[in-house]
């Protein structure tokens, strides 16, 4: 098919866009899960010894709200791991 010069200018401009907004949308995911992880540092998330699938989930999700954090997030995981059998 036959296609005028200016659809392909377009396209080409909307091509050259793309990596630039990957690019922000990149830093935006960084910057927003170095906020999370500074909030569970400052909670003292870090220093803990014990390991447990709550003190786990409750560091994740700390870290994937991010500023949340900041706005009044308080996120905790409570779960229970199912005991083997005898």
């Amino acid at each position: 098919m036959f296609t005028t010069g200016r659809i392909r200018e377009g396209r080409r401009a909307n091509h050259r866009e793309e990596p630039v907004i990957r690019t922000v949308l990149a830093v935006l995911l960084v910057a927003w899960l170095v906020i999370g992880a500074i909030a569970a540092w400052q909670r003292h998330y870090f220093q803990s010894t014990t390991a447990s699938c709550a003190h786990a989930g409750t560091v994740a999700v700390t870290v994937v709200a991010g500023p949340l954090n900041y706005m009044g997030a308080n996120p905790k995981v409570s779960c229970e791991v199912p005991q083997p059998s005898q």
